[in-house]
């Protein structure tokens, strides 16, 4: 009898072993690097499509529209919440039933109509108010035109739910993302993913802003809304060669299941030893493909759902799900909870910085621009310095950072993500603070000249000026956004990781919300004849106040973070292929060492 249990046994090995080494051949035959010129082409005519079409949209609402401006920044800044919350959607829908590869593709289509309709709005002169110069006592845009404005928006909205969550974990998902892998790498995802976005952002920035303001905002829409469409064609080329991961089931429902389960059991004690809570690998093979989450101490109550008492019944492959959970689920939940302290801190740096890009816009416009006699500079693309500085940091972040930091610290990636996080935050405060500098500088010389009436005039200043806060906020995003978006990629279970990269979209989405209320009371309460944010004249204006308020939330917000990475706990990970390797001996990869380094 137990010769026969001992060959079944070698036998069970010996099949997981075959399944596994056929899994790695099949995953050979597919992605890779000959994959990311589809993928990577889609996201760059995407994102080009994308920047084009919001980065001087202050301008099209402002003088083609004729909005007011801070009901203009609010239409922007609410679109732009939306379009950051229904990547939840989205990613719900992928990791549920649809898979990455079909919400991409149908997310790329529902933005591509919002572009087109936009797109025609722009052409058709009954769509737009008839054009104001002086712009003032202009006729402002009917609820016609504002309606077909909003719905371009909101496909446009929609359009990014499917796109903005999936796109990096399917390029991902053509790789070998383990740790042991990822380590013995020169080089990161997320930074090249990075990098790639930043050269489509500079491109649409220099070449689709100029078009808007110096040929007309028909071609200047129409052409991010060809090369959204060019991206879609990209994706669908590339439709053999992808690695397309099975979903693994509603994540909602698995973390509802746990919870249920734990208030079913609340009488019940959990064991001092972790071995006799249930586990069961078979049931969770398809939402551990890479690896096993391993019982940690944290969080110990939701630990009730993996006891097995006499009602369970454990001999069946399925059992009920809502009366007992494996290991593996409550190891789920207890990894998502443990990163909405961190991910949270993400959301006041959105709202404080949310609104920066519609005013900046308009303090350019007031400003030199000229580079020669003829030639100015379009306001809008004064962001392409923060993109160039975001694109020379990343390389000099990988190339030498990089190596620089690993000698001192012994971490594969030189710094953990959660210390990148931190250098961004303070970075993003210092831009802040030069940012009401340059504010207070630029109405002074408007004094000196006697225009501080003149909402039209051009103060001689020029406009480079501008330039170090969008550099020290290019700086900001090689540490922050990056380090963000990695952390939680990387601490999230494996089956729920295009929700997880949903919540980055949904802390700019919270985010610019706040942002909206923050300068709407801000316009409400700081008077009427010295509003700091006044509709027309940001000359009479207060913004370099509303940049110190904003600098101080962000110090505030700042401590807060710290606190949270001070405590935070990173997750415990078996990777299965080193337990196929070394069945005996599991390789445990607990990350205690480099929760140490963060703090």
């Amino acid at each position: 009898m137990e010769l026969e249990r001992a060959n079944n046994n070698n036998m069970a090995k010996d099949e997981k072993q075959e399944n596994m080494e056929d899994f790695q051949r099949k995953k050979k035959k597919l992605g890779g690097f000959r994959t990311m010129p589809f993928i990577l082409g889609n996201e760059i005519c995407d994102r080009f499509a994308t920047t084009g079409f919001h980065a001087n949209m202050i301008t099209y609402l402002t003088q083609e529209l004729n909005m007011p401006l801070v009901a203009a920044s609010n239409t922007l800044t609410n679109f732009s919440g939306t379009a950051s919350f229904t990547p939840l959607i989205g990613a719900l829908i992928a990791d549920s039933f649809a898979g990455r590869f079909w919400t991409i593709m149908a997310g790329s289509i529902i933005y591509e109509l919002g572009l087109v309709c936009i797109t025609i709005s722009a052409v058709l002169p009954k769509l737009h108010p008839p054009p104001c110069a002086t712009q003032e006592n202009c006729k402002e845009a009917s609820a016609m035109q504002l309606w077909v404005l909003y719905i371009s928006l909101l496909l446009t909205s929609i359009g990014s739910g499917g796109i903005k969550p999936c796109v990096v974990t399917f390029a991902a998902d053509q790789f070998d993302m383990t740790k042991s892998s990822v380590a013995g790498r020169s080089w990161n995802l997320f930074n090249w993913y990075y990098f790639s976005m930043g050269m489509a952002t500079l491109t649409a920035l220099t070449v689709v802003v100029y078009i808007q303001d110096n040929v007309g905002w028909g071609w200047g829409l129409g052409v991010p809304t060809i090369a959204m469409s060019l991206s879609i064609l990209a994706f669908l080329f590339g439709f053999p060669l992808y690695n397309r991961l099975k979903p693994g089931g509603s994540p909602l429902v698995r973390l509802t299941q746990v919870v249920v389960a734990a208030l079913k059991k609340k009488k019940q004690v959990v064991p001092e030893d972790a071995g006799l809570l249930y586990e069961n690998r078979e049931l969770d093979a398809d939402i551990s493909v890479h690896g096993r989450l391993l019982h940690s101490n944290q969080f110990k109550w939701l630990d009730k759902a993996a006891i097995v008492t006499e009602g369970d019944t454990t001999d069946s492959k399925t059992p009920n799900l809502w009366r007992l959970a494996t290991v593996h689920r409550v190891e789920e939940l207890k990894s998502i909870i443990r990163m909405l302290p961190i991910w949270a801190a993400g959301i006041l740096l959105v709202a404080s910085s949310s609104h920066q890009h519609s005013f900046t816009i308009q303090q350019a416009r007031s400003m030199d621009r000229h580079l020669s006699k003829s030639f100015q500079i379009p306001p809008a693309t004064l962001s392409i310095f923060g993109v160039l500085t975001m694109l020379s940091g990343l390389v000099l972040y990988e190339r030498l950072f990089v190596p620089f930091a690993r000698r001192f610290t012994g971490n594969p990636s030189g710094i953990t993500c959660l210390q990148r996080m931190g250098v961004g935050f303070v970075v993003n405060i210092v831009a802040t603070i030069v940012a009401s500098f340059v504010e207070i500088k630029r109405k002074a010389v408007a004094g000196n000249h006697n225009l501080l009436d003149d909402p039209k005039a051009i103060i001689p200043i020029s406009v480079f000026w501008l330039v170090p806060q969008f550099c020290l906020h290019g700086v900001a995003e090689v540490f922050m956004s990056v380090g963000h978006m990695e952390f939680l990629y990387d601490q999230s279970p494996e089956s729920m990781r295009s929700t997880a990269v949903a919540l980055y979209w949904i802390a700019i989405s919270m985010g610019n919300y706040a942002g909206t209320l923050m300068v709407s009371l801000v316009h409400k309460y700081s008077g009427m004849k010295s509003n700091w944010l006044p509709d027309r004249n940001l000359n009479r204006g207060r913004l370099e106040y509303y940049y110190l308020l904003v600098s101080g939330v962000q110090v505030i917000n700042l401590f807060y973070y710290v606190v949270c990475a001070w405590f935070y706990t990173y997750k415990p990970l078996e990777e299965e292929s080193q337990i196929c390797n070394n069945d005996k001996i599991p390789s445990v990869i607990v990350d205690k060492k480099r929760g140490e380094e963060a703090n």
